[in-house]
């Protein structure tokens, strides 16, 4: 089952004409720079911080608008942070190799390995078929299996995989006419939704599973000098992440499939013929899951390993990432993964993420987050309720249009000066931005998940406007009601 094709979709308004975004940015970019560098009175800063500070905004401008390509943006900060004595070349440079990244690189290999022997399609298939054939537990099953994929692999590689998979359902529904084309449409709706919407909230339960959660793991060592390992993460954000998978459940079915026959049933036939498509598990997906299985214990046991190992979550991931070249495939010359399949890992985000990096680590080192610190101190009065609510309604719905990385990247070494000002603990300010910027339901280009089901034209704009906007209130409710709650428990600075 594929994606509609353009010939197939239904006539739509052409767009009205627009101002071209890249164009706007190409000219907004240094004039904040210029604004805040060359008139020091507007900041009283001194020149080190100030210009960091005019980095940033011009940096910030080039994400928002992409009028470069981001990667290419990122690279910025390696000779303008130096040439404007922001930082010396050194730190604008080590950020990019900070070991988060390779952390990060180590996941996104095993990732490869994974899609690349068709192990992640056997997995969503088991877990489909073990739910059973109710339409709601079929919604459950394809939830499941979105969200546990998407811990491990991006949203939009899980998205892209389960997409697929529920055009199946919604074709097998319809060949087997279980559901009249008006309720049919509406189940697909939700069973579609359930896709973006899982695959977005199952990331935030590990370090690797989005990447403002490793931002704020990379910020808090470099700026704080603390380390989050990953099963410390994940101990903290997996409960969050399920409780938002169960609310999204029940919205889905309670509220945007509210109409569909809960006793109608649906054979799992196809799941299973998928499944005996695929054949015997192989021995390469046999070696994968292996080396999967022993990566992803060791990350949530290393906490409890002797410290004479000096086994960090990134030489994990680099073990991981080092044994798919090792050992040697059989249908196939060479390992499990060869050269040739590192072309698919995304180089571009890494850079991305290297890029905020320097810029938080010349914060730090310039001094600009106790300025940010002092500036923001005024909202000491405010309740501490209050702040992180309106925090994180500004992320998320500042996410809805832009890259959850850039947001992340921007604002979380600024929250540190913020929770400074306020006298607060650091994680909670940040843990705050780093959840929210993961959570962007309402518009197809918010994320790449939302994008690919759009796609399918079962949903429109209007569609996922109404049924984004409430999921974002559960998530603002669950992520306040988690930093106020559970993170000082599992997560503290102080």
């Amino acid at each position: 089952m594929s994606l509609a094709t353009m010939a197939d979709r239904p006539t739509r308004k052409p767009p009205s004409p627009r101002i071209n975004r890249g164009r706007v940015g190409l000219a907004l970019g240094p004039a904040l720079f210029a604004v805040a560098y060359f008139i020091p009175a507007l900041t009283g800063l001194d020149d080190a911080p100030r210009a960091v500070l005019a980095v940033t905004l011009w940096v910030a401008a080039w994400w928002i608008t992409e009028a470069l390509p981001i990667p290419a943006t990122s690279l910025m900060p390696i000779f303008l942070l130096p040439l404007l004595g922001g930082t010396d070349q050194a730190t604008a440079t080590a950020a990019y190799a900070h070991p988060l990244v390779f952390m990060y690189m180590g996941g996104f290999t095993i990732a490869l390995a994974i899609q690349k022997w068709d192990l992640h399609k056997r997995i969503a298939m088991v877990i489909i078929t073990m739910v059973g054939s109710g339409g709601q537990r079929i919604m459950l099953g394809v939830i499941l299996a979105t969200a546990a994929l998407s811990m491990w692999i991006s949203n939009a590689a899980t998205a892209l995989m389960m997409l697929p998979i529920a055009l199946a359902l919604i074709a097998e529904l319809r060949e087997k006419e279980v559901y009249d084309e008006q309720t049919l449409r509406r189940y697909a709706k939700g069973l579609l939704l359930s896709v973006a919407y899982a695959a977005s909230i199952g990331g935030l339960a590990t370090l690797i599973g989005s990447v403002p959660n490793a931002v704020f793991a990379a910020v808090a060592e470099q700026s704080l000098g603390r380390t989050i390992s990953f099963a410390e993460w994940f101990f903290f954000a997996a409960p969050l992440a399920c409780l938002m998978l169960v609310a999204l459940y029940f919205y889905l079915t309670r509220v945007v499939c509210r109409k569909v026959p809960s006793t109608a049933t649906v054979s799992t036939d196809f799941a299973r013929e998928q499944l005996r498509q695929l054949g015997r598990m192989s021995y390469e997906e046999r070696a994968v899951l292996a080396i999967f299985s022993i990566v992803g214990l060791l990350w949530i046991s290393s906490g409890f390993l002797p410290a004479a190992l000096q086994l960090s979550d990134t030489s994990i991931s680099m073990i991981g990432a080092v044994a798919m070249f090792l050992l040697p495939a059989r249908q196939a010359s060479g390992g499990l993964l060869v050269w040739e399949d590192m072309k698919q890992l995304p180089w571009g985000l890494l850079l991305l993420f290297g890029g905020g990096l320097s810029l938080a680590a010349a914060f730090e080192d310039s001094g600009l987050t106790g300025w940010f610190g002092e500036l923001l101190g005024g909202l000491a009065s405010l309740p501490f309720v209050l702040i992180i609510v309106s925090l994180s309604i500004i992320v998320l719905f500042m996410t809805e249009i832009m890259s959850n990385t850039a947001v992340a990247n921007m604002l979380i070494p600024i929250s540190i000066g913020l929770a400074l000002g306020i006298g607060v603990d650091p994680y909670s300010i940040m843990a705050v931005v780093a959840l929210s910027a993961s959570c962007a339901f309402m518009l197809p280009i918010s994320t790449p998940p939302n994008a690919a089901v759009f796609a399918s034209d079962y949903i429109t704009i209007g569609d996922m406007v109404r049924a984004g906007f409430w999921v974002n209130i559960f998530a603002i409710i669950l992520i306040n009601g988690f930093v106020l709650l559970w993170q000082p428990i599992m997560m503290s600075a102080t």
